[in-house]
């Protein structure tokens, strides 16, 4: 009798660290208590995408006041654009422009964007990218994407663009086999598609400058 009262106060020290329950034969069932694992955080969503004509990125490039040196905290940013370059190799050409807002004088703000421009092609082919993959322009204040007369907009119109000028583009013909229901490739084609001026469009604005 005694071995038997001793085997099953074993059993309970070595399940007690499980979630559920335990019962024993003949006798009463015993709630164990536990703590169900946290789940998993989701994954934050890419700063750096391919999308049609443009290596889009989510934010933007910090450079000093007035300056063309980049700020520490963007070379992640930058080194992620390093990768996707390599991810896809495609991606032949890609036209690094810089913009600026209509603060300061139009000279000023060519020669500050085309140097930005410069510098982030010169951080990316120390980075991995080949020469020939990259060019770079500043534009100044040419073709903003926001209205010059507020901060927000100013703000906005000072960026880096990373357009793609040169890709090899495959097309793909698939068809549904209907015995299985799966798709197959039927015609493939690669074609190389160039783009002479890849900026993205000028958007309108209103008021005056400042």
């Amino acid at each position: 009798m005694r071995l038997t009262t001793l085997a099953c106060s074993l059993l309970l020290v070595g399940t007690a660290g499980c979630a559920g329950t335990t019962s024993f034969e003949g006798g009463a069932t015993t709630p164990i208590v536990g703590t169900a694992p946290a789940p998993k955080p989701d994954a934050p969503p890419p700063r750096v995408v391919v999308r049609d004509n443009q290596i889009q990125i989510s934010e933007k490039i910090q450079f000093d006041v007035n300056k063309a040196t980049i700020k520490p905290e963007s070379n992640s940013l930058l080194d992620e654009i390093a990768a996707t370059f390599q991810k896809n190799p495609q991606i032949k050409k890609v036209s690094i422009d810089g913009f600026a807002s209509s603060e300061g004088g139009a000279d000023f703000n060519k020669k500050l964007s085309d140097d930005r421009a410069k510098a982030v092609m010169a951080y990316l082919t120390t980075h991995g990218v080949a020469k020939d993959r990259v060019t770079a322009k500043g534009w100044g204040i040419e073709k903003p994407i926001a209205d010059n007369s507020t901060e927000d907009g100013r703000e906005k119109n000072r960026r880096v663009e990373f357009n793609i000028i040169d890709q090899e583009v495959t097309k793909t013909k698939v068809e549904v086999d209907p015995a299985t229901g799966k798709e197959k490739v039927v015609d493939s084609s690669t074609s190389d598609v160039q783009t002479a001026d890849g900026t993205a469009p000028t958007a309108p604005t209103k008021g005056g400058s400042k």
